[in-house]
């Protein structure tokens, strides 16, 4: 069953248009990330399926409920979590947990079940107030009052956005859990790792969808060897190396960079060689898969092109 369909939407402000044409499916109870970077278009889109903003062109079903005609009953039914930290700081934990449960006509304990797990790591800092936790568990406070009434589907933008390492891995075995009570889940994040923690996902780059796919099946589909290549100074691989007559891309990893080549026939030895008569020491070559970045940047790439 589809629990989330967007048909063609596009989203204009002014000339400028956020979202262009933009279909996609979510099927109920799975977990989908909306994978992109800032500006990308991905609040935008959210905004609309959550009933803050109309599209100017396309429709949109949440729940199987039209996000214009049928707004009203989305709200009641869906939990959402936006970008920015939006509760009230000056409310204590349980203030402002008790007050979202009662906008829904419910109270805390009549879904406890659900946010048990989550509750008791922020329930020693009950009685502080919302603006002075830590960034992590202003995150934990914020998803107790999105899901404190039972919200058949989950919208969480950028919920990790700000967050330590530690905190955000946390953050994702929660909804995972989530996700196996049945909740559908959909997230959207700037973090390319985190895409491999969703079932399918979405990139999206200037308000267009690039590709939608298992993470597994984007990795494959990257069509030319990879090569990771490392000298004494980066600023000049990475120029000489996008120089290079075999090269089809060339982008900085860290310190590396990731090299994709044109032919199937290029080795590594082929590459050092090169980099040698050019002058650079310390050369490491390693053959690589691609990952979800290098997926992303090559959408993009195609997608300029």
């Amino acid at each position: 069953m589809v629990a989330i369909e967007i048909d063609h939407i596009s989203k204009n402000y002014g000339e400028v248009q956020a979202l262009k044409n933009i279909s996609l499916k979510v099927d109920q109870s799975e977990l989908f990330g909306l994978i992109g970077a800032d500006g990308a278009g991905k609040s935008t889109l959210f905004d609309i399926l959550v009933t803050l903003s109309l599209a100017n062109k396309g429709t949109a079903k949440v729940g199987g409920l039209d996000v214009v005609k049928d707004y009203r009953q989305i709200r009641k039914t869906i939990g959402y979590m936006p970008g920015r930290f939006s509760l009230y700081q000056d409310l204590t934990v349980y203030e402002n947990l008790e007050f979202f449960a009662t906008i829904f006509g419910g109270t805390i304990d009549d879904n406890y079940d659900l946010i048990r797990d989550i509750w008791i790591q922020i329930e020693p800092f009950r009685e502080r107030p919302a603006g002075k936790l830590s960034g992590g568990m202003k995150q934990k406070l914020a998803l107790c009052c999105a899901l404190v009434h039972k919200p058949a589907i989950l919208f969480l933008d950028e919920p990790t956005t700000g967050v330590d390492p530690v905190s955000r891995k946390e953050f994702w075995g929660m909804l995972k859990s989530l996700k196996e009570k049945g909740i559908t889940i959909m997230v959207s994040t700037p973090y390319m790792d985190e895409a491999l923690r969703c079932e399918r996902i979405a990139f999206i780059q200037n308000g267009h969808i690039m590709a939608i796919d298992t993470p597994v099946n984007i990795t494959k589909s990257f069509s030319h060897p990879l090569f990771e290549v490392r000298s004494s100074n980066l600023h000049h691989l990475l120029l000489d190396l996008r120089n290079f007559k075999d090269t089809y891309s060339c982008y900085a990893f860290g310190q590396t960079a990731h090299l994709a080549v044109t032919s199937g026939s290029m080795n590594e030895q082929g590459i050092r060689d090169f980099l040698t008569k050019l002058g650079h020491t310390e050369i490491k070559i390693n053959t690589i898969s691609a990952g979800i970045e290098d997926c992303f940047m090559d959408l993009m790439q195609k997608t300029e092109a």
